[in-house]
C-alpha cells in the first residue's frame, strides 16, 4: 500500500496553502464568527475554483468524481488555516447525493455545490447543524428518511465560536428508505476522514506556531523552548500527529477502493487525528501561559476549534467503538 503523495497532490496542497496565507483567513474567520459570511463566502469561492468542492462531486455534474486523498490533502490545508464555515458537512453532503442516486435536481445540486455557488450542509445523528445560517440548504437525515430544509432556529453557542449551531425546521422531504441508510452510511464515512485530514492540518499549525513561540520567549535568561520538560511535551504532540497521518491515508485508499474495511478505517483516522489535534491544542495552551486562548491573539481560533473537531461526526469513544466492531 501507498502512503506517499504524488508530486502533483504535493504541489496541490502547496497551491492552496499559498492561496489560503494570502487571503487574510483569520479575519474571515473572526467575521464568521460575527455572523458576517460576506468574507468566509468569498474564500469559499475561491475554493471551489481551485477544485476543492468538485473533489466530492462526480465528473457528470462538473466535479472530478470522488478523490478521497486529494481531499484530505485539501482538508489538511483547511484544517491549517482554520478555514470558517459548513467544509465537512458540504462535501459529506455531495457525496450522500451522489449515492442516493441521480436524477435532475440532484444533478443541479451537486454542480452547484462542486462551482461554489450552493452551500449545502448535511445535519445527521444530531439535532443541531453546524452553520445553517450561511448554507443554502440542509439535508437533515433521520432513520430513513432524508429531508432537505432552508429553515432553521435560532443560532446557539459553541466551544468554537466559529461554528455556530442551530436546528434545523421541517422541510421537504427528498427520499426514504434503505438507499437513505445506505447513502448516510457512506457519506458519514466521507465526513469522518475529511474531520480526519482537518484534525491533522490543525494540529500541525498548533504545534508550529508553539515552536515558533518557545524559541522566542525567554525565562532565567534562556528561551523556554531549551527546557527538557518542554522539549518533551512538544515531541509528544508530534509523534502523536505523525502517528496520525498514516491511518488518514489508509483510511482515504480505503474509501478510494471501496474496501469493505473503510468504515472502520474513516473511524480509526478520526479517533487519532482528533486526539492529536486536541494534544496539540493542550499543549499549546499551556506552554503559552494561558494567553492562547485570549481573543487577540489569533491562536485561540485554532485552539477551540481542535476540541469541537475531535467530536464532530464521531466521538473517540464511538469511533472506537466502530473500530472495534468488525
Amino acid at each position: 500500500m501507498r502512503f506517499l503523495l504524488t508530486d502533483e497532490q504535493r504541489e496541490f496542497g502547496r497551491t492552496l496553502d499559498g492561496m489560503l496565507t494570502a487571503s487574510g483567513t483569520p479575519a474571515a474567520v473572526r467575521a464568521w464568527a460575527a455572523g458576517d459570511h460576506k468574507p468566509g463566502r468569498e474564500l469559499w469561492a475561491r475554493l471551489a475554483e481551485a477544485g476543492v468542492f468538485g473533489l466530492a462531486v462526480p465528473e457528470a455534474h462538473g466535479g472530478m468524481g470522488l478523490l478521497p486523498v486529494e481531499l484530505c490533502v485539501s482538508f489538511v490545508e483547511l484544517g491549517r488555516h482554520a478555514v470558517p464555515g459548513p467544509l465537512v458537512e458540504t462535501v459529506a453532503a455531495a457525496a450522500f447525493l451522489d449515492r442516493l442516486g441521480d436524477d435532475a435536481a440532484t444533478g443541479d445540486r451537486l454542480a452547484r455545490t462542486a462551482s461554489g455557488e450552493a452551500v449545502v450542509g448535511l445535519c445527521a445523528g444530531t439535532p443541531y447543524a453546524l452553520d445553517a445560517d450561511a448554507a443554502d440548504a440542509v439535508l437533515v437525515i433521520q432513520d430513513d428518511v432524508v429531508r432537505l430544509t432552508t429553515r432553521h432556529g435560532p443560532v446557539q453557542p459553541s466551544l468554537d465560536p466559529a461554528r455556530r449551531l442551530s436546528r434545523p425546521l421541517d422541510g421537504t422531504v427528498l427520499a426514504r428508505g434503505p438507499a437513505v441508510t445506505a447513502a448516510a452510511a457512506h457519506a458519514l464515512g466521507i465526513a469522518r476522514l475529511a474531520t480526519a485530514a482537518q484534525c491533522l492540518g490543525l494540529g500541525r499549525a498548533l504545534l508550529a506556531g508553539t515552536v515558533s513561540y518557545v524559541r522566542h520567549r525567554t525565562q532565567f535568561g534562556v528561551p523556554i523552548g531549551s527546557f527538557q520538560a518542554v522539549k518533551h511535551r512538544l515531541a509528544d504532540t508530534l509523534v502523536a500527529l505523525e502517528f496520525a497521518q498514516p491511518l488518514v491515508h489508509a483510511a482515504a485508499l480505503a474509501v478510494a477502493a471501496n474496501a469493505p474495511s473503510a468504515g472502520r478505517e474513516t473511524a480509526a483516522a478520526k479517533v487519532a487525528a482528533g486526539e492529536a489535534a486536541y494534544a496539540a491544542a493542550r499543549t499549546a495552551l499551556q506552554l503559552h501561559g494561558a494567553l492562547g486562548y485570549t481573543d487577540e491573539l489569533d491562536l485561540s481560533l485554532w485552539i477551540r476549534k481542535a476540541r469541537a473537531l475531535r467530536d464532530a461526526w464521531g466521538t473517540p469513544s464511538e469511533c472506537r467503538a466502530r473500530v472495534l466492531a468488525d
